[in-house]
């Protein structure tokens, strides 16, 4: 069949080839040498990058682009047509569009460039009937190479410190010409010296020279010299004359009648005080007697903007006439800072859906009040409503779910903490200290009501661009089950596990992750991210408290305490190709261990599987744990909980592309599963995690509609089932394409 589908589309393109004409097929080179060439292939790689032009590609030996772009030259070519040439249609590349004398001019320059110098180049084409290939040959000489490297006389204001940059220069005796890396040469050269205060000056004022003559064998001596009429103010060094920093800055008229306050050897000019300087001034690197140097300006102003309360930082230099020393310049740095709103009022809408068929709208509004106290801190409240009803034609249908949260948070753009920490440990950026108090409510009027309070006091920084620490040394949590139904007491009456996980109200501990984010950056072609979180709690408590005797649980408060440690790795990667096409994977692993006070881990910090950032092709919390089926291993019904476990094993593979605009599309199959490591009773068993945890993993596969507006997405995945551990060996691989599970979600999975 595919030869066929081949043949059809080869002798489709073939009858659309104008006679004179044939299809270019691409070229090849072969390098021809009397000597060995060190990296040949690198220099192959190189040389082969200028071949031009691209031939058309080949998808399993058929031109699926050009098949479309004839398509589409049809008169009335139909609306599918189109659309299949916008996304995949290649204009054809003919014999004609090759100019082959210019290619060869092109691997000349190159080679010229490595120092194969008086290399030859030829060309020849290879020709069938309706096709033409490109044989390219270069016979290239044996290479020059470098005897020494050394520096020119160069003006006093800088010979020192040139003569120590070619010292460590590295280039090296024996290397082969390469005009590419002494134009990398040229740049190291200038990024030091402008590390060492030179302002002026520019990597375009170096040159190199080579000499031969001193050599019959294909060496050279390499001088580095300055260019003739190089400005004198390019040559000497500047230091930093005065700081200014403008803390709220709007314009023009926001400095005309300003009071200006010193401060660390630093001007905070501002007509009333909007940030106070003592708590802006940590988060500026540049300094009065200092060198310039570019990467002080980068830190400034990438620390700056980290704080919050700035929409824009603007750093600019003004050279200060001055006859004390020509040889030493001095400029003047001024810092505009621009503010944001003062307050912000930011609203969510969600329609979320869970397990057992709930779904419902979520409102989430969050009220921001910026440098509340005059020193770039962030106060945040959030209050949420959310209601949910259960849908569909089953026994519980009606019944609903009420949700009402306030969640507070104040942050600060600086360590609070009782001992001083000096922050200029901190290069990348300054911490931030975040404190948050919350508190919800939520009434699942067939089961419960709950009630939980959480407060957090904890820092985060970024160590680099990809690298952020969070750590919260103080986490509570209290949470209170009120208002049980019946029918909710029958379900903790049959399974103990569960009430112990809510008979542990309290939970002070200690949480820390670290992540890795390539993400950020989309211009990479390969982008990784990884996750790893750590949540202790218990330890400390533990200490003070109250034993309440051999059969019972510890207490602290009055309140009963839980004690366990857990840890989660998520990892993610993603390939970018083709336009807007993306291949992305996840793999998920956490593991919970509860001990000492606890002999199973709360309710709220057990893991679950199944949903829209889950497995898709099951309902949420619907999953697992391990082989359990509850319509088979139960004598009266569905009577479990929410399914849950202490350890939870995830992968996820989907292919994104465009469809039209912002509608995108995916491809996507899922697999994942929950366990315990201790037997629950009431799942009979099935729910241990063992060796043979690959077989018990539920699978799953579907599409993805997707509207991506400016990041902003909203998600539709249907997906199926095609391996049910909840059913008998030997039944479980069965795509159930007749049972999909729609999701609907705000933002990507993974």
């Amino acid at each position: 069949m595919l030869i066929w589908i081949g043949s059809f589309y080869s002798c489709s393109i073939t009858k659309q080839i104008p006679e004179d004409e044939r299809l270019y097929t691409g070229a090849t080179l072969t390098i021809e040498s009397d000597s060995t060439i060190v990296n040949e292939s690198g220099l192959k790689s190189e040389l082969e990058s200028v071949l031009r032009p691209e031939p058309n590609s080949t998808f399993l030996g058929m031109h699926l682009g050009l098949y479309y772009y004839y398509k589409n030259q049809k008169e009335k070519p139909g609306f599918i047509n189109r659309w299949l040439y916008k996304q995949f249609g290649e204009e054809p590349v003919y014999q004609s569009d090759v100019e082959a004398y210019e290619i060869e001019t092109l691997l000349l320059n190159r080679l010229e460039n490595r120092g194969f110098f008086y290399s030859r180049a030829a060309s020849a084409f290879e020709e069938t009937e309706n096709k033409a290939s490109l044989n390219y040959t270069v016979t290239v000489p044996k290479p020059y190479r470098m005897a020494s490297y050394k520096m020119d006389s160069m003006p006093d204001s800088m010979d020192d410190i040139m003569k120590t940059l070619v010292s460590e220069s590295p280039l090296e005796s024996g290397m082969r010409f390469d005009l590419n890396k002494m134009k990398l040469e040229r740049q190291r050269l200038d990024k030091e010296l402008k590390a060492k205060g030179y302002y002026n000056f520019n990597d375009n004022f170096l040159i190199f020279e080579a000499d031969t003559n001193q050599y019959s064998n294909k060496n050279f001596d390499l001088f580095l010299k300055l260019k003739n009429e190089v400005p004198k103010k390019s040559l000497i060094p500047y230091k930093i004359s005065k700081v200014n920093v403008y803390p709220n800055y709007e314009g023009v008229d926001s400095i005309q009648t300003p009071s200006t306050t010193r401060y660390n050897d630093k001007n905070f000019i501002q007509k009333e005080t909007f940030f106070k300087p003592k708590y802006l001034d940590p988060f500026i690197t540049l300094e009065e007697g200092n060198y310039y140097n570019p990467k002080d300006s980068r830190n400034t102003a990438r620390r700056l903007s980290t704080i919050g309360a700035y929409k824009y930082v603007n750093i600019q230099y003004k050279e200060v006439d001055t006859l004390a020393d020509d040889n030493l310049g001095e400029l003047e740095a001024t810092i505009y800072l621009s503010p944001l709103n003062k307050r912000a009022l930011r609203a969510e809408l969600q329609v979320v859906t869970k397990s057992n068929s709930f779904a419902g709208p979520a409102l989430t509004l969050t009220l921001s009040n910026r440098n509340l106290f005059g020193g770039g801190e962030t106060y945040n409240i959030t209050p949420k409503i959310g209601y949910e009803k259960q849908l569909g034609g089953g026994q519980n249908s009606g019944n609903s779910s009420l949700e009402l949260g306030l969640h507070n948070e104040l942050i600060f753009p600086r360590v609070l903490f009782p001992i001083k920490i000096n922050e200029d440990f901190f290069e990348y950026s300054i911490p931030k200290t975040k404190t948050s108090l919350s508190i919800d409510y939520l009434d699942r009027s067939d089961l419960y009501t709950l009630l939980s309070g959480t407060a957090l006091f904890g820092y985060s920084w970024d160590a680099n661009r990809y690298v952020t620490h969070e750590i919260n040394p103080i986490s509570l949590s209290y949470t209170e089950l009120l208002n049980t139904t019946p029918e909710f007491e029958d379900i903790l009456e049959n399974d103990p596990f569960l009430r112990r996980s809510f008979e542990q109200q309290f939970i002070a501990g200690l949480t820390y992750a670290f992540t890795y984010n390539e993400m950020i950056n989309a211009q990479l072609k390969h982008q990784f991210y990884f996750n790893f979180t750590f949540d202790i709690a218990g330890n400390t408590i533990s200490l003070f408290g109250k034993d309440q005797g051999t059969e019972s649980p510890k207490t602290f408060l009055g309140f009963e305490y839980a004690q366990y440690a857990k840890a989660d790795v998520d990892f993610h990667y993603h390939f970018n190709f083709g336009k807007e096409q993306v291949i992305a994977a996840r793999l998920f692993g956490g593991y919970g261990l509860a001990y000492g006070n606890s002999d199973v881990i709360p309710f709220v910090k057990q893991y679950y599987s199944g949903g829209p950032y889950s497995v898709r092709a099951f309902n949420i919390r619907s999953l697992g744990p391990g082989t359990y089926n509850p319509n088979s291993d139960t004598t009266d019904g569905d009577i479990v909980f929410d399914k849950t476990g202490n350890i939870r094993l995830e992968a996820n593979v989907e292919y994104r592309f465009p469809i039209v605009s912002f509608l995108k599309g995916a491809v996507f199959a899922d697999a994942g599963n929950i366990w315990n490591s201790k037997e629950n009773p009431i799942y009979n068993g099935k729910d241990k995690f063992g060796s043979g945890f690959i077989s018990e993993l539920g699978m799953g596969a579907g599409i993805g509609l997707r509207v991506d507006i400016q990041s902003f997405v909203i998600r539709f995945d249907l997906a199926a089932p095609f391996h049910d551990p909840a059913l008998p060996k030997g039944e479980r691989f069965n795509f159930d394409v007749g049972s999909p599970i729609l999701n609907f979600a705000i933002g990507y999975p993974f």
